[in-house]
């Protein structure tokens, strides 16, 4: 496929991100990049089939909802991707190889084949900077009024990866600055039953990752990426399960790294 489109959403298509809670109280900025599973509409589903559409290949199974959730509980602010991470990937670097992908997993894409540099900046340009634009100005808006901030990016990971089975039931991503998340990390372990990666399954890096470079490390922020599996989190009650608990822990997280006890 040699795809020449110049323009991806039209005037009927979703925003590129949504804000939930946009005026909460507490100090959380919570993000999720990979929550949107939609396709613009005249890409349709690049070659997919609606088998491989409900696939983790598309994007991150309950992550959107159960940011939500946590939002909610929190009264913390919510800024959401709506597409697809095949259309590009709102945590990767544009340009890079793993931005615009032909083959997911084993999975080939046919739709993302032969792409025109115009149309990769096309969805650049629509998709991926308004998403990170709307980050980065809530972040700027905290920082001049000197609001205390925290970012917690929301993803989750499939049970099985290429056959191989993952017994972790969550894990606390982190790279350059592990404050918050060696304090989450101690509180999710003194939790009965739960089975806590320490950079597991996946870990942070600027190869493998832009929110937390960009939006946390360059800014100096506190944060954490937390990764939960996905058949945890698939139905309502997972999510008010887990939404719950990142309500009572991440507070207590925080309130630790200030010198405060909760």
């Amino acid at each position: 496929m040699n795809e020449t489109l110049d323009t991806i959403l039209a005037p009927a298509d979703p925003p590129a991100f949504t804000v939930v809670n946009e005026n909460g109280t507490a100090p959380f900025v919570i993000i999720a990049d990979h929550a949107g599973k939609r396709f613009p509409r005249q890409l349709g589903q690049l070659g997919l089939t609606d088998a491989d559409c409900a696939r983790h290949i598309v994007w991150d199974i309950g992550a959107g909802a159960l940011a939500d959730r946590i939002g909610r509980a929190l009264d913390a602010i919510v800024i959401r991707q709506n597409y697809s991470r095949l259309i590009i990937d709102c945590n990767r670097t544009p340009l890079t190889a793993t931005s615009i992908v032909d083959v997911s997993e084993l999975t080939p894409v046919p739709g993302n084949s032969g792409l025109s540099e115009a149309h990769k900046s096309a969805r650049r340009r629509e998709i991926f900077e308004p998403y990170h634009n709307r980050i980065t100005l809530e972040l700027d808006m905290r920082r001049d009024v000197g609001r205390p901030t925290a970012l917690i990016s929301v993803h989750s990971f499939t049970p099985i990866y290429k056959g191989v089975a993952r017994r972790w039931h969550v894990g606390v991503l982190y790279n350059r600055d592990p404050r918050l998340a060696h304090v989450l990390l101690k509180l999710l372990r003194a939790e009965s039953g739960l089975i806590v990666g320490d950079n597991e399954p996946y870990s942070v890096s600027d190869e493998s990752d832009y929110a937390i470079p960009v939006h946390g490390e360059k800014r100096a922020l506190v944060h954490v990426e937390l990764e939960i599996r996905q058949d945890l989190i698939t139905e309502e009650s997972g999510q008010t399960k887990w939404a719950a608990l990142f309500a009572r822990l991440l507070p207590q997280a925080f309130a630790r790294l200030n010198g405060r006890n909760v």
